[in-house]
């Protein structure tokens, strides 16, 4: 049932967006380094890789520039458009091509790179294979100020720190936990929660029954 919203959702955004979409190709195309999409391989369904469709934002090269998959405030590898497009979420539109195309869905865990998916449990891999990766879903809405956390920290270092031992263990838990409470109810309250962090910044997840219990060292941060 999920898949058949995500088709509808999918489609019908495609079509009415569009014409909003036009004016940001157009303006990447002419600015930056000309690109108008940038292809990321991520692990989905089944520990596959696939290819996750942004709007370019970021120098080409970097992953492989100072700074990592890390971005800072002032990032100078963020294209003139950028800035903008991160801030809004607008660089994930395209996003809707992939579920569309059956990669992902609306609502599901936020698929990683293979460096990071390698740091999740065999538990938890074994019950995000399972599924489709998402667009948001509750490790989005939880650490929706993911990147103004990481920017709290100082160093690479500590930041990695940080990410490894905290973020990305707990991520993992929100994301199975998903997995595990999947169903018609829960994709539409997931939606729901979505539209209203973006609105408004501020949603009450925790009031999901059975969620995993927040460690100490995050709980400042969510």
């Amino acid at each position: 049932m999920t898949r058949f919203f995500d088709i509808l959702f999918s489609a019908l955004a495609i079509i009415i967006l569009f014409p909003f979409m036009v004016p940001i190709m157009i303006g990447l195309l002419l600015t930056g380094e000309h690109d108008i999409f940038y292809g990321q391989t991520r692990v989905g369904r089944g520990g596959k890789e696939f290819k996750v469709l942004k709007f370019a934002t970021m120098l080409r090269n970097s992953p492989n520039m100072a700074g990592g998959l890390y971005t800072e405030a002032n990032d100078p590898r963020i294209l003139p458009m950028g800035r903008f497009l991160r801030k809004t979420k607008i660089n994930e539109l395209p996003q809707l091509i992939n579920i569309l195309k059956g990669d992902m869905s609306v609502i599901g865990y936020r698929p990683l790179v293979m460096k990071e998916y390698k740091e999740y449990s065999p538990e938890v891999k074994e019950v995000l294979a399972q599924s489709r990766p998402g667009l948001s879903g509750i490790g989005s809405i939880v650490f929706r100020n993911e990147e103004e956390i990481i920017q709290t920290f100082e160093t690479h270092e500590e930041k990695d720190r940080f990410y490894y031992d905290f973020i990305l263990p707990y991520k993992g838990q929100l994301e199975a936990w998903y997995v595990e409470q999947k169903g018609i109810v829960m994709y539409w309250r997931l939606i729901f929660m979505t539209i209203g962090a973006v609105l408004t910044g501020r949603v009450n997840w925790r009031k999901l029954k059975d969620i995993p219990e927040v460690p100490d060292e995050l709980e400042k941060y969510v």
